[in-house]
């Protein structure tokens, strides 16, 4: 790896130019103006002091900046991963607690040397193993559970859990001391936020603001219900009244600092930093990748690692908690105009200045306006239209969703995201060991040879031509055997086996051993066995072994090659097609 792909700064700074410097502080400030109440929320869901949100959103976005390679991509505390942080951390320490907040600074540390790591190895591939089914179903549950847990927030009532069962149960159990000053304040905050994201809009257009502009003031308007919100706290004395105030925040910047570390500790958040840098990681290289195509841009996932370790590595040394790429602020960022990745890195400025100039006022920010900020963000992420999709096209992938969304309600984040990868590797072992095959013939007065069942074809009496759609491992060699001896058991008058390979890139040594066991038992039945359309690296692998030199059959080029010299002179019988 070179120096500039391990630091894209000094490609992209090379060049860095005076319109590019305007476009990013653009970007910035109204980042900046986002971030900043949403930093807060995310911290108190994460059940950690709100200044440890603003932290979070400094130095991670300077680091990005540094090594990261999307233009748009806006890094900082994000919901689902405050979820999975309060489940992790609230099984070590109490929350509110001293230790509480330095496991939460050590699991962001320990999931920063997991992604730098996996980086350096270039292992940018461990997002395939997390499929899109069982990511909607992740992200729709963990939205659920989160919109579940500000409930608390809302009316004023103290809930607890990080799942659904418990945390109903909190909801039913603590419904009657409902504070109704706190829940007059929430329920007033969701009403704007909601109006401001469907309405505010079309009114401003009618107003004839231009439609970019206005945009930009819809993604500013949160910032306008916590000033209103805080303006209210004071003008009516909230905090008398049992509002729960956010309190004072620290003013300044954090000093930095190595997280205290203990063999304990780093072992009781190994696990969950695994799928905390996991499921970050997909989440942000997904709004990477989709942003990037736009402009048509490429990332580079294995970077993009790197990018997110040394963001997570500095959250933890200034203070912060695990972080990842957002999907809203990216999306803000983009459309302000973000140029190169130092957009990052101004508004990083930008929240260095908030914590230094801003905390005394966010003293009386109502803790109910911060629920409704973080209920009315994570309703966009929930999916439920992914049931009826999943289950129109692939009830396998229906079984991925249902299972990994019932087991993160139940039973939580970590246990859900476990349960759904489970399943993937399950539906594609299964689909994989009973892979299609086909018996096909030549489709008259051409080259081309289609399923039997499927188009009107010519075959011959003493040939089967059987085409496999799969690689061959072991677990559908055994298949491969039972389907092959069927064949042949049920047509006493075959000749000759032809096993038909353009779909095969992988032959194992299970299936090698099935492929010599096939050859001998129809040797022994005066059956010979064939190969067609083997692929070249395929082909290399198995001249090495003494399958090839045993074989009774020939290794055909082609279907038709192979056909034409078997088949010459012998009768032929049309088949027509069947309906389908």
């Amino acid at each position: 790896m070179s120096l500039r792909s391990l630091f894209p700064v000094l490609k992209w700074g090379r060049t860095y130019s005076r319109s590019q410097f305007g476009s990013d502080l653009m970007a910035a400030v109204i980042v900046t103006i986002m971030l900043v109440p949403q930093s807060l929320a995310y911290a108190l869901l994460a059940g950690l002091p709100p200044e440890m949100g603003l932290y979070a959103s400094i130095l991670p976005l300077v680091a990005y900046a540094v090594f990261g390679t999307s233009t748009a991509l806006a890094v900082g505390p994000v919901a689902v991963v405050s979820l999975m942080t309060a489940a992790a951390v609230g099984r070590i320490a109490a929350e509110g607690t001293a230790d509480y907040a330095s496991a939460a600074i050590v699991l962001a540390f320990i999931s920063g040397l997991m992604l730098t790591g996996m980086g350096l190895l270039r292992m940018g591939f461990v997002a395939n193993f997390l499929s899109h089914p069982v990511i909607s179903g992740f992200i729709t549950a963990s939205g659920l559970i989160i919109a579940t847990s500000q409930i608390g927030g809302l009316f004023g009532i103290s809930t607890h859990g990080h799942a659904m069962p418990e945390l109903l149960t909190s909801v039913v159990a603590g419904i009657g001391q409902t504070n109704l000053p706190t829940l007059a304040v929430g329920l007033v905050s969701l009403a704007l936020l909601f109006w401001i994201r469907t309405g505010l809009k079309p009114a401003l257009i009618k107003l004839r603001l231009p439609a970019r502009l206005a945009t930009l003031v819809v993604r500013a308007g949160p910032v306008m219900v916590v000033l209103l919100a805080i303006a209210a706290a004071g003008a009516f004395n909230l905090g008398a009244r049992g509002v729960a105030l956010v309190g004072d925040v620290p003013q300044g910047l954090p000093l930095l600092s190595v997280p205290g570390l203990s063999i304990d500790l780093v072992t009781a958040l190994f696990f969950p930093a695994l799928i905390i840098s996991i499921v970050g990681f997909v989440e942000s290289v997904s709004v990477a990748q989709t942003l990037a195509a736009k402009r048509r841009e490429r990332i580079d996932p294995d970077q993009e690692l790197v990018g997110l370790g040394a963001s997570n590595l500095a959250a933890s040394f200034g203070g912060g908690f695990p972080v990842t790429g957002g999907f809203a602020r990216s999306v803000v960022n983009f459309d302000a105009g973000a140029a190169t990745p130092a957009a990052g890195a101004f508004t990083a400025v930008g929240i260095a200045v908030a914590t230094l100039l801003l905390t005394p006022y966010l003293s009386l920010l109502p803790k109910a306006t911060l629920a409704a900020t973080i209920i009315v963000a994570v309703l966009s992420i929930i999916d439920l239209s992914i049931f009826k999709r999943a289950l129109g096209y692939s009830r396998p992938d229906f079984a991925a969703v249902a299972v990994t969304l019932a087991t993160t309600l139940v039973f939580g984040v970590e246990t859900g995201i476990s349960a759904g990868v489970l399943v993937s590797v399950l539906i594609f072992l299964y689909r994989s060991s009973r892979p299609h095959t086909a018996i096909v013939g030549r489709v008259p007065g051409t080259e081309h040879f289609r399923n039997i069942k499927r188009h009107a074809v010519e075959t011959h009496p003493e040939i089967v031509s059987v085409r496999i759609d799969e690689s061959l491992y072991f677990a559908n060699a055994r298949f491969l055997e039972d389907c092959i001896y069927g064949l042949v058991s049920d047509d006493p008058g075959i000749r000759h086996v032809i096993l038909m390979c353009p779909a095969v890139n992988i032959v194992d040594l299970s299936a090698l051993e099935s492929l010599e066991a096939i050859n001998e038992r129809l040797s022994g039945l005066g059956v010979t066995f064939h190969l067609s359309e083997v692929k070249g690296p395929v082909m290399d692998k198995l001249k090495g072994t003494h399958f090839i030199h045993e074989l009774t059959g020939q290794v055909f080029l082609s279907q038709h090659q192979a056909i034409s010299t078997l088949a010459s002179g012998a009768p032929v019988i049309k088949r027509p097609a069947a309906s389908v």
